[in-house]
């Protein structure tokens, strides 16, 4: 028990159930990972889904903003040049 405590000692004074949380972890990760990572696909490919939906909705509106400014500008210089034309035959 004495080489126990020592090795703990070294360690910091780490206990007894830290190192063996820490040794079931190394154990185990290779196992454990690969499967949470499988449980996970599902979700991700439907957060990205989602993602793309959205950025595909939003293109669109920003497109419809765009055509209307558009157009509220090419009013905006037609109605300008009517304006210039009426000032310059008067």
């Amino acid at each position: 028990m004495a080489l126990w405590d020592s090795v703990t000692e070294s360690l910091g004074g780490v206990s007894t159930s830290t190192l063996l949380v820490g040794a079931a972890a190394v154990v185990l990760a290779p196992v454990v990972v690969p499967a949470v990572l499988t449980g996970l696909r599902p979700i991700v490919k439907t957060v990205l889904k989602g993602g793309i939906f959205l950025y595909d909705a939003v293109g669109g509106m920003v497109s419809e903003v765009g055509e209307g400014a558009s157009d509220l500008v090419a009013e905006a210089r037609s109605e300008m040049a009517e304006s210039a034309a009426t000032q310059s035959g008067a």
